[in-house]
């Protein structure tokens, strides 16, 4: 048994580190490639504005992927938000506030139009997302009469486009680095404790090199991060947004009932059942969940536009997918992280800005991206296979 457990901490530390080593090694190949450009400060913050929405999406993704499924629908779910809030807010003239929160409530009751077919119905749910992903690409065109609609007011571009108001000292943003720093000692801090407590209920306990060398990595990638920002223009505003779902979502995933319960119906729904979990009522909240989030990301995306689009969302649906499987999550469904989801959508992000730059055309980046998301998944079999 102590083998089996050491064999599969082992992988499990081989797939984490891997996926690092393999964002950085893109890094390094595109910084070259692109004689520097990929790393200046301006393009980071074009990094993280233009991939926002993705991992927005990708927060939710990964619990209906744990659940071992996918959700087409939320690209189409994005495209109708979008079209909606121009019809709302461009055509109506209706106020913000409300506005979104009526949007925020619709594309979460999408989200319950989708967990009960599958969920109590029985109707498998590629079937429900691809039939939503029609549906509600066709209701975005309807909305919309097929025309792109904007421009929307600032307050929703701003969550999209703009930065937060730093604190300026000689052309360098006090506050962003305030906030680097304080992040690191919470995140370096929150190592420690969890390292004490382990020990102190006789929990195993990685290597102390191990955890160094995964704290200078945390150390060197937010510090180049938030200086980058602090030399620029500030820390991006949808980065908070984005940080607060991270926070949310790896605290229900690991820290709560609900997590664990949602990745023992995706480990096995049938043993889980038996256990006493009701697993419809955990699917049914998933697809809520996905719901509610794709509406977030669709208003993200559409402030960013600046318009309503029926073309909007076009493949954001296969980006997060490929997101959370880039980042460790199992086809299999029961694993996944929210971290290891972040350092996938950054790889596919990197990938895309990386070969933009460098004048690869989109039908090439389309097969890269392909071929980078068939690898993922054969990995992630032969894994579960070797430990079997």
């Amino acid at each position: 048994m102590n083998k089996l457990n050491i064999k599969g901490s082992n992988l499990k530390n081989f797939k984490k580190y891997g996926m690092i080593l393999t964002l950085v090694a893109i890094i390094i190949f595109f910084q070259i490639l692109t004689g520097g450009s990929l790393l200046k400060p301006l393009n980071i913050a074009n990094i993280v504005q233009q991939n926002s929405y993705i991992l927005i999406l990708s927060t939710a993704m990964l619990l209906v992927i744990i659940r071992g499924t996918v959700d087409l629908s939320v690209g189409s779910i994005c495209a109708f938000i979008g079209g909606v809030a121009a019809m709302l807010l461009v055509q109506k003239q209706l106020p913000l506030g409300p506005v979104i929160l009526f949007l925020l409530l619709l594309g979460a009751v999408i989200g319950a139009w989708n967990g009960f077919w599958i969920a109590y119905v029985g109707v498998p749910p590629f079937i429900v997302t691809l039939a939503s992903q029609l549906i509600f690409r066709g209701l975005a065109i309807i909305v919309l009469d097929g025309q792109t609609i904007g421009p929307f007011p600032n307050q929703l571009r701003a969550v999209s486009s703009s930065f937060l108001p730093g604190i300026w000292v000689n052309s360098i943003d006090l506050l962003s680095l305030f906030v680097g720093l304080a992040l690191i000692a919470f995140i370096l801090l929150s190592r420690v404790f969890a390292r004490r407590k382990s020990k102190k209920y006789g929990i195993p306990v990685r290597k102390l090199w191990i955890e160094f060398v995964e704290a200078l990595f945390i150390i060197i990638f937010i510090g180049f991060l938030i200086f980058s920002f602090a030399t620029f223009q500030g820390i991006p505003s949808v980065l908070v947004l984005l940080g607060i779902l991270i926070i949310i979502f790896s605290f229900l995933t690991t820290k709560t009932t609900v997590g664990r319960r949602i990745y023992a119906v995706g480990g096995n729904d049938k043993v889980a059942m038996l256990s006493g979990i009701d697993t419809k009522k955990y699917t049914f909240m998933i697809f809520v969940t996905m719901g509610f989030i794709a509406s977030v990301a669709g208003l993200v995306y559409a402030g960013r536009l600046n318009a309503g689009s029926p073309k909007a969302g076009v493949g954001f649906e296969l980006d997060s997918i490929a997101a959370c499987y880039i980042g460790g999550a199992s086809a299999s469904g029961g694993i996944g992280t929210i971290a290891g989801t972040m350092i996938g959508g950054l790889i596919m992000g990197i990938l895309n800005n990386g070969m933009s730059i460098i004048g690869v055309a989109v039908d090439w980046q389309q097969v890269i991206k392909g071929l980078v998301l068939l690898l993922a998944v054969a990995f992630d079999l032969m894994s579960n296979k070797k430990k079997q």
